[in-house]
Parts: structure tokens; C-alpha cells; sequence
């Protein structure tokens, strides 16, 4: 039986040769034994450390832990959980009912990101963001339900039943934040967050016909919630009237201390309600023309019948802005249609480096660290890894080959081209206050459910919405879907793009398309 010292266990000398041969050097067991013993000796700090208290995020609001409500109660499957966490007395959302995605967290509420790997997880500290929304008078009323691990963009992938669309039980509600926007658009809430790394809260909103806003990289603060990749991770407001989504941002955006490393500089929220002005005078749009076509430039054309019919009420949106007092132009951004592949690497190999093998916080991750969320995967990835999803497998099996085989390669240069990326787009938004394209491609609008679902169904609907979105996320530019219209009875979003932290300027223009009665509910 090996000593426990302090809470640390030693290594034996077995365990060292393991990782030796991990990173590809030989022990012999002369050579384990004199390591072991610099090791032991070495452990004092991680002994002292353990004594020491963390340095947990604050939890003000008394609560219970809620419950998972059967399927009388959960018509849409949109709820992972339900429960009753009250606000302040008073404030800008005194009244309101808030639902929260399932990897923000909550605690004392059960936590799962939408997996069965780490469904036992229990939070003990508020993400800011859930506690800025409690300081401004709301009621947390439950948690909603998410793709696996967050994976998909999708909505069947989600446990242990796939998100229904409240507009149309038989198609997808999008994801992943799926439930999210499910509840809003079911008026079983009055506002929701989301989280975003490759769409998934404009893809979800886009397909629900409500409002889904990524903010500015940065803008508004990820403590406490479950990370996937450091560069890629946005939480934002889903909502149903644009009016509602620049109140929600207005209480979680700005700075959070030190915690947060995705926040560099000057990071404050506005009064954002006070830019939505109902019009578009004297703004100057600009229609990205490589945000259109994707079915056909990705032979999906007889698969996705719809996309041309879907990509003209965008267009037509975007032009009836002009009545609005805009000007609305095409513009060209050539790089836009290298955008995915760009993306691509960042999030395959940054979610295997950061939530697999860093069991959610890489080294080097300057801020607040939810060490009992890593304790939980961590735990539960070693004892429960044959239940992950199909996705997940192939997002590590990927992952992990193309950054070991090409050491990091492309994951590295994938990086510098999103900075070059951004300044493609930047160079247009110097000349143009917004850009507009579908928020959803090839795709358009949501797909029905496959009944039964198929693993090959479930990554087909994974990656036919997010070809727009996802590039925005690479680049930290604010993005909001809006409603525009119809096709077939379900809803085409139309997605905005501002300059960095000019998310006021994106909110006005969502406004002003809301304003123009384009989609009736």
C-alpha cells in the first residue's frame, strides 16, 4: 500500500515508466527508483498547497438543487433541469425568469454539459455571469439542455432525447444550446444564455426564430462556466425581441476582475437598450457576397433544396433595410470562404488539448480555474470514456492524430490566419458599419429529425448550419441572428456583423430588421 502524504499519493516506480513511455524515453528500474525518490522529496509543496483555501467564485442567493422534470413538464426536452434560484428585491431584471445553459454554472445544481460522462458533477460556485444576472433582480429557474459535451450544432445528439423545435416538433431546435433557445422560443422563459464556440447560439436561435447574440470576444466574462477552447469561447444572450438581448447583455457584460484572461483591455458594458433607435439612417450595409452559395460551392445543392430560396428572404432583408434609412451594398471578402478551414483546427485539436487532456483548463490559463469541475472530468473521463458520443470519439480521434503526427502544426498556423482573417473582415467594417450574410449554411433553415437518429445523421447536422457562424467565433467579432422570414413555415435568420465591441451598432441594425415586420410568429 503506497503512502498517502498529505492528500498526494507518490508515484510507484511502475507508474513512472508508463509516462515515461508516454513521451518516448526509457526507464530502467535503477533509473525509476532515484527519479522516485527526487519526486518524494519534491511533493512538499503540493502537500503545503493542499492545505492552503481555494479561492472560490462567491454564491450570495440561497437555493435548492432542483429536480429533472419528466416529460409532462418538458414537452420540448429543452430542460436538463429545473429549479428556483431568486435574485436581488429589485432590479433591471426584477421578475424575470432566466434559464441557463448547462455548462454555466450553478450552485448546488447538478451539472452535466450535456453528457452522460459527467452527469454527478455538482458545482459549488456561480459563474459571474449567473450572478450578475441574480444582483440584477431575476429568478434562475432551471438549466437547459445542451448537445453532448457541446459539441454539434445540431439538436439530436443531446442526452437522453434530442431538442424539439416548439415550431415544429419534428425539426431540429439547433444546438448546442439547443434547449436554450427552445425555451424562449416556447415562451417558457423570459430570457436564456448560450454559449458559443462555433454557432451555437445563433444556429439555435436562427432555427427557434428568436434572437441570439455572440458577443465580442471577451466582452462578456466566462468564469465559471465549462470551457471547450480558450480562443473560441463566447456566452451571449438568447432571446425573443433584440430589445430583451441588449438588456440581458447590458447586465453581464464587462471586466471580472482578474479571472477571466479572455479579457484584455478596456472591457465595459453600455446602456446597448439605448442604441436601438428602430431605424438604420445613414448606417451603410454591406452583403457579404461569399456568405451566399455554400450549398451549391459544397455540391449540397439537391440535399439542401431549400438554401437558394432560404438565401434570397436574407437578401431581401437586407435590402429592405434600405427603407429603413441604410445604405446596402455587396461587399467581397474572398478569405471568408477559407474561414471553416481555418476554424477547423482550432476547435478539433483545442477541445483535445484543453477539455480532454486538460481536463477543461489548459496550463498557461491566467485566471480562475473551476478546480472542482476538473476533478469531475477528470475523474469521470478515465472511468467513463466508452460513453462518449460518437462526435466526441471522433473530435479526439482527430484531434489528437493531427496535432502529434504534425506536431501542432496546423492548429498553430490556424491561429495566425484568424488573425489575418480578422483583418480581412476588419477592413471591410472600416468602410461599412455591418455586414450581413445567412446565419445558417449550407443549410438555411432547421432539418427534420432522423427517426431513429443515425450516427451518420447526427454529424451531417452537426456540420450543415455552422459554415457562416463559425469564422466569427475564430475572429472575436460580435454576431447576432435575427429572424427575417420564412421558408416552408420554419424560420431563416439573418446574421449581423459589427467591429470589435460595437456591439451597440450591431443591436441598432438587428433592431431595425425587427422593426420591419419581415417575420410574423
Amino acid at each position: 500500500m503506497r503512502r498517502m502524504t498529505g492528500g498526494v499519493i507518490p508515484p510507484t516506480t511502475d507508474e513512472l515508466k508508463d509516462i515515461a513511455k508516454k513521451y518516448r524515453f526509457t526507464l530502467d528500474d535503477e533509473q525509476a527508483k532515484w527519479f522516485q525518490g527526487l519526486i518524494d522529496g519534491s511533493l512538499a509543496a503540493y502537500r503545503r498547497l493542499g492545505q492552503l483555501p481555494d479561492d472560490p467564485l462567491e454564491v450570495k442567493y440561497p437555493r435548492t438543487p432542483g429536480y429533472t422534470p419528466e416529460a409532462a413538464e418538458n414537452q420540448y426536452n429543452a430542460w436538463a433541469r429545473k429549479c428556483s434560484v431568486k435574485g436581488a428585491s429589485t432590479g433591471t431584471l426584477a421578475g424575470k425568469k432566466v434559464v441557463v445553459k448547462d455548462p454555466i454554472c450553478v450552485a448546488g445544481v447538478p451539472t452535466a454539459a450535456g453528457s452522460a460522462v459527467v452527469e454527478s458533477f455538482v458545482p459549488d460556485i456561480d459563474a459571474t455571469v449567473v450572478t450578475r444576472i441574480l444582483d440584477a433582480g431575476a429568478e434562475i429557474v432551471g438549466k437547459s439542455t445542451c448537445e453532448d459535451l457541446c459539441l454539434s450544432g445540431g439538436s439530436v445528439g443531446s442526452i437522453p432525447q434530442p431538442v424539439r423545435n416548439p415550431l415544429n416538433p419534428a425539426y431540429s431546435a439547433g444546438g448546442s444550446s439547443s434547449g436554450s433557445a427552445a425555451l424562449v422560443a416556447a415562451g417558457e422563459v423570459d430570457f436564456s444564455l448560450g454559449a458559443d464556440q462555433g454557432g451555437s447560439i445563433r444556429l439555435p436561435a436562427a432555427q427557434c426564430g428568436v434572437i441570439g447574440l455572440k458577443p465580442t470576444y471577451g466582452l462578456v466574462p466566462y468564469t465559471g462556466i465549462l470551457p471547450l477552447e480558450n480562443s473560441l469561447d463566447h456566452c451571449g444572450p438568447i432571446c425573443k425581441t433584440v430589445a430583451d438581448t441588449a438588456l440581458l447583455l447590458e447586465v453581464i457584460a464587462g471586466r471580472d476582475g482578474d479571472r477571466d484572461p479572455r479579457q484584455t483591455g478596456d472591457i465595459k458594458s453600455v446602456e446597448y437598450t439605448k442604441a436601438l433607435t428602430g431605424d438604420a439612417k445613414s448606417l451603410k450595409i454591406g452583403v457579404l457576397k461569399e456568405g451566399f452559395g455554400w450549398a451549391g460551392l459544397m455540391g449540397l445543392s439537391e440535399i439542401f433544396k431549400d438554401s437558394a430560396e432560404c438565401e434570397a428572404v436574407v437578401r431581401d432583408g437586407a435590402h429592405r433595410l434600405e427603407k429603413a434609412g441604410a445604405s446596402v451594398k455587396e461587399v467581397s471578402v474572398p478569405m471568408h470562404l477559407d474561414g471553416p478551414s481555418i476554424y477547423t483546427p482550432l476547435f478539433i485539436e483545442g477541445i483535445g488539448m484543453q477539455v480532454f487532456a486538460g481536463n477543461g483548463f489548459l496550463p498557461g490559463h491566467k485566471g480562475y480555474y473551476a478546480t472542482g469541475a476538473m476533478t469531475a472530468f477528470g475523474r469521470a473521463r478515465k472511468a467513463e470514456a466508452d460513453n462518449y458520443s460518437d462526435l466526441c470519439k471522433l473530435t479526439l480521434l482527430m484531434g489528437d492524430y493531427m496535432y502529434d503526427r504534425y506536431q501542432g502544426r496546423y492548429y498553430a498556423k490556424a491561429q495566425n490566419l484568424s488573425l489575418k482573417l480578422r483583418r480581412a473582415y476588419d477592413a471591410v467594417l472600416s468602410e461599412y458599419d455591418v455586414i450581413v450574410m445567412p446565419t445558417m449554411a449550407p443549410a438555411g433553415k432547421a432539418m427534420k429529425i432522423t427517426e431513429p437518429a443515425t450516427t451518420d445523421s447526427y454529424i451531417m447536422e452537426t456540420f450543415n448550419y455552422h459554415i457562416n457562424a463559425c469564422p466569427f467565433d475564430a475572429t472575436g467579432h460580435p454576431a447576432i441572428s435575427v429572424p427575417c422570414g420564412k421558408v416552408d413555415g420554419l424560420p431563416v435568420g439573418l446574421m449581423i456583423v459589427g467591429k470589435h465591441f460595437d456591439d451597440a451598432k450591431v443591436l441598432r441594425v438587428a433592431h431595425a430588421v425587427e422593426q420591419l415586420g419581415l417575420y410574423k410568429r
